[in-house]
């Protein structure tokens, strides 16, 4: 039988302990230096990061890494630049792995980015009022060939239909059960893809008949906010600065977007509509449209529409909420929640 002393084990312990520093004290070796960075870059921007020595080890290169993907490789503590160009706007997460004295670290930051580009103020005129029913809460508002659909939120009343804008009336509508809250809505491929708000879920229609085809569930944990479409891919916002784009045939979601000026993060985008190769989106709470690059998520232009809120009698009227392109007009209708009222307008560039 093979014995052994614990206080010689004890002993040994504290002793290895004593002669080498632990896993925790050697990520304290290295650091970024924060204190040089900026709390927000822009796309153009090229970024000096600066790796700290603390405890003067000797390095024998550095493997610089951004979201997970390796970039730069340095020998000793060499200068780093990191090129903003090309990135995706948002965060990126920084890692650098030291190899040091026969051992290995790594050390973590992260950047933000912004858009390069001061979206411009675009100018619009009204070329139409329409009715609309002030009961509607509005959730999603797109053309279907010359034929309006919009689509309505909050739990019991949720429906979307098929309408006459030109007096707001319903002539085919489909109520959705009551546990859901419905959201945006789009069309594609002659179907009607439909969001519901915190259930994960989603529903797809006929078009033509409206019959229900298809119920999918998200295959992430976010919210179901606004929808459009390329005539390829569909995307879907979730009440972030994310834009998520979905594979209509699998309901899969492929990719995002985060949507920025060139100086602030663009939370809340809600409602949105395909036009001109740009993603027109309203924020949630504000009056306004984005005009947003479908690659980058930079912010190029706004439209102040806080004048059409002003012309809505209706008290218990809500935040503008509905985009919708008529291809044939090129003009645009939006309306809100519980707004008594459609507008049309022409946008100026």
């Amino acid at each position: 039988m093979k014995l052994y002393n614990p206080l010689v084990t004890i002993l040994l312990a504290v002793n290895i302990a004593g002669c080498a520093d632990s896993q925790s004290d050697k990520e304290n070796y290295f650091s970024f230096d924060e204190n040089n960075m900026k709390p927000m870059y822009q796309a153009t921007d090229k970024v000096d990061l600066i790796l700290m020595n603390t405890k003067n080890k000797t390095i024998d290169s550095v493997a610089y890494f951004v979201n997970d993907k390796k970039i730069s490789s340095v020998k000793a503590n060499g200068k780093f630049i990191l090129d903003l160009n090309g990135k995706k706007l948002g965060y990126q997460n920084v890692k650098a792995v030291v190899y040091f004295e026969g051992d290995t670290v790594s050390t973590k930051t992260r950047v933000e980015v912004a858009s390069g580009i001061v979206p411009k103020l675009l100018k619009y005129t009204v070329v139409n009022t329409f009715t609309h029913d002030s009961n509607a809460f509005i959730e999603g508002f797109e053309f279907f060939r010359d034929t309006l659909i919009e689509s309505t939120g909050q739990n019991g009343k949720s429906y979307f239909a098929k309408i006459d804008y030109k007096t707001g009336k319903a002539y085919r509508k489909v109520d959705i059960d009551q546990q859901y809250f419905g959201e945006g809505i789009t069309v594609i491929n002659d179907k009607i893809y439909q969001l519901t708000w915190q259930n994960e879920t989603g529903f797809i229609y006929d078009a033509n008949t409206l019959k229900k085809l298809k119920t999918f569930t998200f295959d992430k944990k976010i919210e179901g906010w606004g929808m459009t479409n390329d005539g390829k891919n569909i995307y879907q916002s979730d009440g972030t600065e994310k834009i998520w784009t979905m594979d209509p045939e699998t309901q899969k979601l492929t990719d995002f977007i985060n949507v920025y000026t060139n100086d602030s993060k663009i939370k809340s985008v809600n409602e949105l509509e395909w036009i001109n190769g740009k993603i027109y989106g309203n924020i949630w709470q504000k009056d306004a449209v984005a005009v947003i690059n479908p690659q980058t998520g930079a912010v190029e232009a706004v439209i102040d529409l806080s004048a059409l809120r002003a012309k809505v009698s209706n008290p218990e009227a809500e935040v503008l909420n509905g985009i919708a392109y008529n291809k044939k007009t090129n003009t645009i209708f939006v309306t809100g929640k519980n707004w008594n009222k459609t507008f049309e307008l022409k946008v100026l560039n």
